[in-house]
């Protein structure tokens, strides 16, 4: 929200949250994140977005109007949470300091990331279990409540140790829903085993009370590998369809015409995401790094 306080997180390459990291988040304005790993800033008055930089990578927010103080109506969260990474609640009547709004998982506290007084980024603590889950929200002068769904992701290699070459194939089980999932499973060490169909692949589980999928694989060379698995939450069109316009004045002059109609197919038939999020894939394929590219990373990620 303009004007108003936010918190930053910064996590490294292990995913864990790094402390003292400078980061550049433009007009002068810089942070360097406190024991935590996070850093209280305000957020530019003027603007319709904020990129954040450090150590060579980026990340971009969207900047709303400030309102006056909201009551927590229409707070929002998703449906489905991994147990192991970060979701997103949503509503008015927060605060953006971190540090001030307290999740609690069943009761057990969880580590809110990052905050603005729309939005906090939440972790689950290490206590959390899959299954159902009610999920608690204190700020000053807020108390608000609801449920969700814990899930575990786990990875059954295959039965048989697999020779450099010789293909097989990977499991990925749900535990604590017996729901079809859309989920991402990236491979985070390609070079021992791949995966057959690209080394980030979005799968749709099959359900029940042997929810999994598969995955094909082929061995490489002896060693150990790893994986992460993660739900895909639902595409938010409309979040796409403001970071692509945004984006429309600093594209190549080539791309420009491209990103206004892509931004209008989703205002138009927000249905029509999975077409959008192809189309910015091929386009991220030939663009380098640079803030154009951690906008259109953002407008994809957002689908």
């Amino acid at each position: 929200m303009a004007g108003h306080p936010a918190t930053l997180a910064v996590l490294g390459v292990d995913g864990k949250l790094a402390p003292g990291v400078a980061v550049n988040l433009g007009d002068g304005q810089s942070v360097t994140t406190d024991r935590t790993g996070r850093a209280l800033f305000t957020a530019p008055a003027f603007g319709d977005y904020l990129l954040a930089k450090a150590s060579g990578t980026s990340a971009a927010a969207l900047i709303d109007p400030a309102v006056g103080a909201s009551e927590p109506q229409g707070m929002t969260l998703p449906g489905i949470v991994s147990v192991r990474d970060r979701f997103w609640i949503c509503g008015g009547g927060l605060t953006g300091d971190a540090d001030a709004d307290s999740v609690k998982i069943d009761g057990q506290p969880a580590l809110v990331l990052a905050a603005s007084p729309e939005c906090l980024a939440v972790l689950p603590g290490p206590n959390a279990k899959p299954g159902q889950a009610s999920i608690a929200v204190e700020a000053p002068g807020v108390q608000w409540s609801g449920t969700t769904t814990l899930v575990s992701l786990e990875f059954e290699a295959p039965h048989a140790v697999l020779l450099p070459d010789q293909k097989g194939q990977l499991l990925v089980h749900v535990i604590g829903s017996e729901q079809k999932l859309r989920i991402v499973v990236q491979n985070q060490t390609p070079g021992v085993l791949r995966f057959l169909r690209g080394d980030a692949q979005e799968l749709v589980t099959k359900g029940g009370p042997q929810n999994a999928v598969e995955l094909r694989v082929q061995a490489v060379r002896s060693g150990d590998y790893s994986f992460h698995a993660r739900p895909l939450s639902a595409p938010d069109a409309q979040t796409a369809e403001r970071y692509l316009r945004v984006a429309q004045p600093i594209a190549p002059a080539d791309l420009q015409d491209d990103l206004k109609k892509l931004a209008g197919r989703l205002a138009r038939h927000p249905r029509d995401f999975q077409m959008v999020r192809a189309e910015l894939g091929h386009i991220l394929r030939d663009t380098m790094a640079g803030d154009f590219r951690t906008l259109v990373e953002a407008a994809r990620a957002a689908l």
